[in-house]
């Protein structure tokens, strides 16, 4: 809960006001595992709380660990369902890669989550507790919102979380610290924008609006370049980053030519490009580049004034695509 949703349920309770900052506590600040450990509030108000709430924790149910340091965990939500948080250390920095959905309904080509179908948006307790649970969780220093799902798709859930994230009575983070991926949901995207100054990064993949389609579906309800006008809306020039997300295939996006469709595209807008190297899902045929391709295509785009960066490849011995795992645990389920 936020600090207004727990202000409302200790009056509902019947409980002095200052209590929701009590709780607040003891859950984002000390992160206590039960209403019991927190021991500056009355017995018969914890007795009452017991019988109303739970704390929420809820620990990995399985994690798989990569040679190079990266944690895939595995967390049960509603419904005996799945969904990922991957934890990826790299010298002072840490960041966790957290889900927002089980499953998702964009349905992108190269996306194994996609291939699960959508089935629940995840609460703001199981958004939280990805976060909260994480056994590395004192050594983490971002937090970027590209696991499993659309977060567009989510955000009655996904903003209370990140309020918790950066306010005050929560983790008091700088929103400088946490990043939000979204292909550009129409009706999401304006709302996510004016929620706070955390970073964004958008789904893009391919300059070629008709060409985007054949891979992102999306493309038809949440066309590239309405996403754009949008973007253009907004000033990115400051502290708060806009990065696009590019996956590079083999004879799909990956020429010199696409890079300067790319430029045209995103002409007059503050933004970097991140290339992402592709992993390989089953069924899907689809091949990445090798490692001269991807820098001869950096080195093109910054040359030209997009400044791009090629994101390190990292577990890609524990099922490392998003939704893998999951998909994995559930089909064993069955």
């Amino acid at each position: 809960m936020t600090l207004d949703e727990l202000k409302e349920a200790v009056k509902e309770a019947g409980m002095p006001a200052f209590t929701a900052k009590q709780i607040a506590d003891w859950v984002y600040n000390k992160r206590v595992r039960s209403i019991d450990e927190m021991s500056n509030i009355s017995l018969k108000n914890r007795e009452k709380l017991n019988g109303l709430f739970e704390v929420g924790f809820k620990a990995p149910s399985d994690a798989a660990r990569s040679v190079d340091g990266t944690v895939k965990y595995l967390y049960e939500v509603e419904n005996g369902h799945f969904v990922e948080a991957v934890y990826i250390p790299d010298g002072e920095r840490a960041t966790l890669c957290v889900s927002s959905q089980v499953g998702c309904k964009m349905n992108c080509l190269f996306c194994m989550t996609g291939k699960q179908k959508y089935t629940a948006n995840l609460s703001t307790n199981e958004i939280v507790n990805q976060i909260l649970a994480l056994p590395e969780f004192d050594k983490l220093t971002n937090i970027v919102f590209m696991g499993m799902g659309e977060p567009c798709d989510n955000l009655d859930n996904l903003l209370p979380a990140i309020e918790i994230l950066t306010s005050p009575y929560g983790l008091g983070w700088s929103p400088h610290r946490i990043t939000v991926s979204t292909v550009g949901v129409r009706k999401g995207l304006k709302r996510l924008l004016d929620a706070g100054d955390f970073h964004i990064a958008v789904s893009l993949h391919h300059p070629v609006p008709e060409k985007r389609l054949e891979i992102m579906p999306a493309e038809k309800g949440f066309p590239i370049i309405e996403v754009l006008n949008t973007l253009r809306e907004y000033d990115f020039s400051h502290q708060r980053r806009l990065t696009f997300e590019y996956i590079v295939f083999k004879n799909i996006n990956e020429t010199l030519s696409h890079a300067r469709k790319l430029l045209k595209l995103l002409e007059g807008i503050d933004c970097r490009i991140n290339l992402i190297r592709y992993h390989a899902i089953p069924g899907v045929p689809l091949e990445g580049v090798n490692e001269e391709g991807m820098t001869q295509l950096r080195d093109f785009l910054t040359k030209n004034g997009l400044f791009t960066t090629i994101r390190a490849s990292r577990g890609e011995d524990i099922f490392a695509a998003c939704g893998m795992l999951s998909t994995l645990k559930q089909s064993n389920n069955k």
